[in-house]
């Protein structure tokens, strides 16, 4: 459901006469995320009516459809409250809240769309292959949590597996990668998101299972420079952002790290790609139709 179909055919004055006039701002204040906004330096009036348009969503979901349950991140917990008490005293009827805790990295940062570097469940937002690397990459603290929420492995392998160092240790994530990967895409594109992920760790051929992305040929005659490649394949969003990673060494293109920013390439011959890399973590195959 999209909330946008309702809330934006509201009138103003009848919905704070209607909704507005059932909070007050002493019971706003009173909810943690609100007043520490007040108190780091101000509070919008947008941001104050936000949990006025929350509250009203769960009133609508309760009339249209009978929803009496609002369930969310614990970080949501006043909204909803209120929502279920915007409920109460329009209908005089019960609503109910569920909360989970917020998942949290090792140093304490949420996971959520919101947050710098996401991660999604549906492919085209993230692609199995970089769901896998996210994985891959998980801080050290949080591999054993990591394991024991995101996949079904029994928990006495989940403590096994997290309790080791070093070598064995980077085993853990690549099994923890796997696993969650499997989970949510299916075990062929586990498969090969690790293969992929093995073949560019190694620096071998091939590398099928990477994301690829298809440039016309006819888009570079007479060559593209490297800023504009990188920026083509998605792993830079700006030619200056490109330039700049160049000066940190941090692109790479079949394993070589460029040093020439003003550099031009031609499209390989016949089936030829490029393997396009921004540091060990992000790469894309490049192919020329």
């Amino acid at each position: 459901m999209d909330n946008g179909e309702w809330l934006r055919q509201l009138n103003l004055v009848e919905f704070m006469r209607d909704i507005g006039s059932r909070f007050s701002v002493n019971e706003v204040l009173r909810l943690e995320a609100y007043r520490a906004r007040l108190e780091a330096g101000g509070l919008t009036f947008l941001e104050m009516s936000y949990v006025l348009m929350q509250s009203y969503d769960f009133l609508h979901l309760y009339q249209k459809h009978e929803c009496i349950l609002q369930v969310g991140g614990s970080d949501q917990w006043g909204n909803s409250i209120a929502g279920a008490d915007l409920i109460r005293r329009v209908t005089s009827r019960e609503a109910y809240v569920l909360v989970a805790p917020l998942l949290l990295t090792s140093e304490g940062k949420k996971m959520g769309k919101t947050e710098k570097g996401a991660v999604w469940l549906d492919s085209q937002r993230t692609s199995p292959y970089d769901y896998y690397q996210y994985w891959r990459n998980t801080d050290d603290g949080d591999v054993e949590r990591y394991l024991a929420m995101f996949t079904f492995l029994p928990i006495d392998e989940v403590r096994s597996l997290a309790h080791v160092e070093g070598a064995e240790l980077n085993r853990a994530k690549e099994t923890l990668a796997f696993e969650a990967t499997k989970v949510a895409h299916g075990e062929e594109q586990a498969i090969g998101a690790r293969n992929a992920a093995r073949v560019l760790f190694a620096g071998a051929e091939g590398g099928a299972d990477v994301p690829t992305t298809a440039i016309p040929r006819e888009r570079v005659e007479g060559g593209i420079s490297v800023s504009e490649l990188f920026k083509e394949a998605g792993l830079v969003a700006s030619a200056n952002e490109a330039r700049s990673l160049i000066g940190q060494g941090g692109l790479f293109i079949n394993g070589e790290a460029v040093s020439d920013v003003r550099a031009r390439l031609e499209p390989p011959d016949g089936d030829g790609d490029f393997m396009l890399s921004r540091g060990r973590k992000r790469h894309m195959r490049v192919v020329f139709r």
